[in-house]
């Protein structure tokens, strides 16, 4: 055979670098279904038209890539340089751009959209909503999510669950199509979701607040699922998840068995899941004494481990369940009372706001807090004084030998913000500290000019009832205190309101007896010990008026 022969022979037995790789199925780690695309001719970023013959991402010349074995040999096993660039990709537009020099598989499609949830997550708040804008102006995202909902059908059951919670933690709109073609296909999928896919769709459900027919359809059928398969749950996050979505308007039989699963998977109770579980039962509306017994003994077990945040979403939620454990909430007390220094003001501010509405008394926080005010005033803002106030005046605090103190320390503060005040703000800063037992008369003298007086007409009605009694104390407490100020000073009338029977100070033969039974203590009032007969009576009246909560265990 001439040499020109043989060498034609071994050009024809190569294979040309268009011809399609004669791979097996069954050998390829995807599925390959028919393309929509194939006739695209879209500019690409370069300006040339693009084709997508196959969904896994590998341009052409990066598709079969020679692997040198330990022996020296050479393979064409497939390399996906896809998933290594998307790991190093920390932006949602850097994952964009990604696409755009490789067009992912619908596996990676999920990634994709995972990876910019994730990546978001690790961002402060301004960065975040910056990359979230960017991300929105980016060209290549209308692509990626026209494919996302054109694989829809064909993606694993997990990647279609994260994909959707994804879009959603994302801000991609409610009702946008994509959106809601995952809901629909989440739908025909949901009886083969596993345990883990329900959590993530639980997780995905109860941030999605637009009530679209496949929103509501989906949660329906989530509620269904969840009871049928409760027997079976294992994981005590998961249960959360799912009571969490399920939320107040579960019916009350399968608050129940929710109930009775929490509790036999108390055994697994991490400190996390215990703080989890009390705002779970809030969410749900839901009070179960059991669970929470068994809660607010793992958290008071280790407190010293629990941040800020977590400490008060759980007395928020004791709020809201109309529960207290006094036990937590003195070992709560002394905790922050004893590490004062470890918090700021204003979450020592919150911690006492907190506990005025559990109706609790932290004794230990209050005396420790009031020692600091006295040392540094200055460091409470206009809205930190009025919570400060609000919380000795309620919770009936005397602080005995530095009560002198700390209200001079508050009224110096005061004083600073007198000029901001509006005529309402005023009001409610005269009438706590009149409760204290306690007349500064730059605040009284202000409120009670006429100019002031004028402003309280045009309360609008609503507000009026509850403007009446703040004046009605003010003045009763001024009757009987007769505290030595400048000039006497009184209440109008017109400000007072029409006298009711329920009201201490509308009653002159009420008054004429408290001030009977109080004796020396209503004329010693001034001297500044013990807070005088305005704050006795108040808190007499407090004792007998205040709502106390349904539950106090």
């Amino acid at each position: 055979m001439s040499v020109k022969m043989r060498l034609a022979l071994r050009i024809c037995s190569r294979r040309s670098p268009w011809q399609p790789v004669t791979t097996s199925i069954k050998d390829l780690p995807f599925r390959i279904h028919p393309l929509a695309h194939i006739g695209d001719s879209r500019p690409s970023l370069a300006g040339t038209s693009v084709r997508f013959y196959s969904q896994d991402g590998v341009r052409s010349e990066d598709r079969l890539t020679p692997v040198i074995s330990s022996d020296g040999a050479t393979s064409n096993k497939p390399r996906f340089p896809f998933n290594d660039h998307l790991q190093q990709c920390g932006s949602p537009s850097d994952v964009l751009d990604l696409t755009c020099r490789y067009a992912p598989t619908v596996r990676q499609i999920s990634n994709c959209l995972t990876h910019m949830w994730s990546a978001t997550k690790k961002m402060a708040d301004e960065q975040r909503r910056c990359e979230l804008e960017l991300m929105f102006e980016h060209p290549a995202l209308d692509r990626l999510l026209q494919n996302a909902m054109k694989s829809a059908g064909h993606m694993r059951n997990e990647d279609l669950a994260y994909s959707l919670i994804s879009m959603v933690k994302l801000g991609v709109p409610q009702r946008s199509r994509v959106v809601q073609t995952f809901l629909r296909a989440c739908q025909e999928k949901l009886n083969d979701f596993d345990e883990k896919c329900l959590s993530i769709m639980a997780s995905c459900l109860r941030d999605m607040k637009e009530d679209t027919p496949n929103v509501f359809a989906l949660k329906e059928g989530m509620r269904l699922l969840v009871e049928a398969r409760l027997p079976k749950i294992k994981n005590v996050m998961s249960l959360q998840t799912m009571m969490y979505m399920l939320g107040e308007n579960a019916p009350l039989n399968l608050k129940r068995k929710l109930e009775g699963k929490a509790l036999s998977l108390i055994d697994q109770f991490s400190l996390p899941n215990a703080q989890h579980m009390i705002s779970t039962m809030a969410t749900m509306g839901f009070y179960s004494k059991p669970l929470l017994d068994v809660c607010s003994r793992k958290i008071k077990e280790d407190l010293y481990g629990i941040p800020f945040n977590r400490l008060f979403t759980v007395l928020l939620s004791y709020k809201e369940l109309r529960y207290r454990d006094f036990d937590l909430l003195t070992s709560l007390s002394d905790y922050i009372a004893s590490s004062l220094d470890l918090w700021t003001t204003k979450q020592l501010v919150l911690f006492l706001s907190v506990f005025e509405n559990l109706a609790f008394y932290p004794a230990a926080l209050m005396e420790a807090f009031a020692e600091k005010v006295i040392a540094n005033p200055d460091a409470l803002t206009l809205q930190d004084l009025f919570c400060v106030l609000k919380a000795y005046s309620s919770l009936n605090y005397d602080v005995q030998h530095q009560r002198q103190q700390f209200l001079d320390s508050l009224s110096q503060v005061l004083d600073a913000y007198l000029p901001k005040m509006s005529e309402f703000e005023l009001l409610k800063t005269v009438y706590y500290l009149c409760q204290l037992g306690h007349f500064p008369s730059a605040q009284l003298e202000k409120l009670l000019q006429g100019s002031t007086l004028e402003q309280f007409k045009m309360t609008a009605p609503r507000f009026v009832q509850n403007q009446e009694r703040m004046f009605q104390m003010v003045n009763l407490c001024l009757r009987l205190d007769r505290p030595p100020l400048p000039t006497p000073l009184t209440v109008p009338s017109f400000v007072l309101g029409e006298p009711t029977l329920s009201g201490p100070s509308a009653n002159p033969w009420f008054s004429q007896s408290m001030r009977s039974v109080l004796g020396d203590q209503v004329d010693t009032g001034a001297s500044g010990k013990g807070g005088g007969g305005g704050l006795l009576l108040h808190r007499w009246c407090h004792n007998q008026t205040s709502a106390k909560p349904k539950r106090c265990d």
